[in-house]
C-alpha cells in the first residue's frame, strides 16, 4: 500500500452503537490495502445524502430509500456500487398472532395492519405498495402507523418491534416487518412462539454503497476490488462481516429497487427529508 494514498471517506448512519465498531474494523481492513478509508457517522439519512451530494464524503452507505432519494435529487447521476449478499434478497413479511389462521395477503382485508416508521421501506412504504398490487385499496384495511426513530429508515428495528407489540396487545391484527426481524423471531431471539408469518413479499434490494460521478471509475473500482476481497473464511474479516450482517459483498441488484421507485411515486413520498 502507498503511504501517500488519500483515504476514501465513507459515510454511514449511526443507528446503533456497534456501527462504530463495524467501521473501525472496516478502516483497519482497508488500511492493509491500496485503498485506505476513513468514515463519518451521521444521525440520519437526510444528512448522509446531503453530504454525499455536497461532496463532503466520497461514498454513502445508503438504505434503499436513501438510494432512491439520491437518484431523485441527482437526476440519476449517482451510482450504486455494492451491496451485502443479504441486501439483494430482502423481503417484507406479514405476521399475526400464532394460530390466528391468517393465510395470504388477502387475510388483511377488513383488518388492522400495523406498519413501521413512515420512512421504512420494508415496514411501511413497500407494504402499502404490495397491498395495492394485490388489489387491496386504502379503505379495505385499517393501517396503524407507528413512527418510531424517523430518520433512520427502520434501521434500528424499533418501529417493527412496536408494530409487533401492537399485535400482541390486540391493537392490530397483523404487522408488516422486514425479513431480518422475522428471522430473529424464527430463531427464537425475540417473542418466541408468539407470532406466525402468513405472507412473504417478492424479493427486493435493500442497502447499497452509493457514489457521485466525482468519484472516478479508477478509484471506485480499486476500492470495490478490495471490498469484494473480504473473505468469510478469514476470522479477522468474518468478525466485521458478521456484525454488518453478510457473508460476502456483491454487485448491487438494480432491478430490486424498481418497486420502491414505484411506491415512492404512487404514495407521494417526498424526495427530501
Amino acid at each position: 500500500m502507498s503511504d501517500t494514498a488519500e483515504p476514501l471517506i465513507i459515510g454511514s448512519v449511526a443507528y446503533t452503537p456497534n456501527v462504530v465498531t463495524i467501521w473501525e474494523g472496516m478502516r483497519d481492513y482497508f488500511a492493509t490495502t491500496d485503498t485506505p478509508i476513513d468514515f463519518v457517522l451521521f444521525s440520519n439519512y437526510g444528512r448522509l445524502v446531503d453530504a454525499l451530494i455536497a461532496g463532503t464524503i466520497d461514498v454513502a452507505w445508503n438504505t434503499n430509500l436513501a438510494y432512491v432519494r439520491t437518484v431523485a435529487q441527482t437526476d440519476g447521476r449517482c451510482r450504486a456500487l455494492a451491496s451485502r449478499d443479504t441486501d439483494v434478497v430482502f423481503s417484507t413479511v406479514f405476521v399475526s398472532r400464532a394460530g390466528a389462521g391468517f393465510d395470504g395477503i388477502e387475510a388483511v382485508r377488513g383488518r388492522r395492519l400495523a406498519l413501521g416508521s413512515r420512512d421504512s421501506a420494508q415496514a411501511a412504504i413497500l407494504p402499502v405498495q404490495f397491498l395495492r398490487e394485490a388489489g387491496i385499496a386504502a379503505g379495505d384495511v385499517e393501517l396503524l402507523r407507528i413512527n418510531s426513530d424517523v430518520g433512520k429508515h427502520g434501521d434500528t428495528g424499533r418501529s417493527e418491534l412496536d408494530a409487533l407489540r401492537a399485535v400482541l396487545d390486540d391493537r392490530a391484527d397483523a404487522a408488516a416487518i422486514g425479513l431480518n426481524t422475522w428471522e430473529a423471531i424464527a430463531r427464537g431471539d425475540i417473542m418466541a412462539g408468539a407470532l406466525g408469518a402468513f405472507w412473504t413479499s417478492p424479493e427486493y434490494s435493500h442497502c447499497t454503497f452509493t457514489a457521485m460521478p466525482s468519484l472516478s471509475d479508477e478509484r471506485a473500482e480499486a476500492w470495490l476490488a478490495n471490498l469484494m476481497a473480504m473473505d468469510w473464511e478469514r476470522p479477522e474479516h468474518r468478525a466485521i462481516l458478521e456484525l454488518e450482517g453478510l457473508r460476502r459483498w456483491v454487485p448491487p441488484k438494480l432491478d430490486g429497487y424498481r418497486g420502491l421507485f414505484e411506491a415512492v411515486a404512487a404514495q407521494g413520498v417526498s424526495d427530501r427529508w
